[in-house]
């Protein structure tokens, strides 16, 4: 069981014993309100783990006294912020700067300076599935910190606009910053009152967008794919897809970059080799 399991299944405990182990609504409410959503906002939740979304909608549901999805639905139809609300649940938006810092460094030392080189000013990187910018950011400040030409640019999109709103600010707790070096935070983040913001030589390098990674077009060309700690989340079918998409956006030679929990078994059928643990090249 991964972490990230196991602090749902923790999660999910809890909120049952508070909300008095009210027990979960039918299968057949759940598919009404996915084709419902699908309908009415044009997100298609099906490639998601159905038992995962099922536990986080009803957390929602029995947070507010909803007795059916249908009245769930009908909540979130008609006030935006619990409809945001709704939408920020369906991942897991918890994550920080340089998560994993050995494998940033190695980002750092190996592969950034050869696909900068071989690239230069047409450098392009893509953070899928960014959350709220911790992930993107980091990446930049590498950029700063190699310095590479402002052109070298990193398009962050999430499917939440919440988050990606939180991330365009800028501004992060500490919490967001055990895993950052100190010379980072000196050198890249004015701090606050107890706040961390992101100075504008980094945020100019990111360009955050909205983007499905179920239902959008993925752009082709890149240098830098970083999507980590987000397929984790997916049907094993939409899961196989999305590395597929991501290897056919990728240049020859293009790095993906998954979480330490993702292991990509196929990857020499999607045209990938390993040129490091959770770090492949394409062919």
């Amino acid at each position: 069981m991964s972490l990230d399991d196991f602090k749902e299944k923790k999660f999910a405990w809890m909120s049952s014993f508070q909300s008095g182990d009210i027990p979960e609504l039918p299968w057949d409410q759940f598919e009404w309100f996915v084709g419902k959503i699908k309908e009415t906002m044009g997100l298609d939740l099906s490639g998601y783990k159905p038992e995962r979304m099922k536990r986080r909608i009803e957390m929602l549901i029995r947070k507010y006294n909803c007795k059916s999805y249908k009245e769930y639905f009908d909540l979130i139809m008609k006030d935006n912020k619990k409809k945001d609300e709704f939408l920020d649940k369906l991942t897991i938006n918890v994550t920080e700067f340089f998560r994993n810092p050995e494998k940033w460094e190695e980002l750092k030392k190996t592969f950034l300076p050869e696909l900068l080189k071989e690239s230069g000013a047409r450098f392009k990187a893509w953070s899928a599935g960014c959350s709220s910018g911790e992930e993107p950011y980091s990446l930049a400040i590498l950029l700063e910190e190699l310095k590479a030409p402002p052109t070298a640019k990193v398009l962050a999109t999430d499917i939440d606009m919440g988050v990606l709103t939180r991330a365009q600010i800028g501004e992060y707790e500490e919490r967001s910053m055990v895993s950052t070096p100190l010379e980072y935070i000196q050198k890249y983040f004015i701090v606050r009152d107890g706040k961390y913001i992101v100075k504008p030589n980094v945020k100019a390098r990111v360009q955050f967008k909205r983007h499905n990674l179920l239902q959008d077009p993925f752009e082709k060309g890149l240098d830098l794919i970083m999507c980590r700690n987000v397929v984790i989340y997916f049907e094993m079918e939409a899961k196989d897809q999305l590395y597929r998409k991501f290897a056919e956006s990728l240049r020859p030679g293009g790095i993906l970059f998954v979480g330490n929990t993702e292991r990509i078994f196929n990857y020499r059928n999607l045209g990938l080799e390993v040129a490091s643990p959770f770090i492949y090249r394409k062919i």
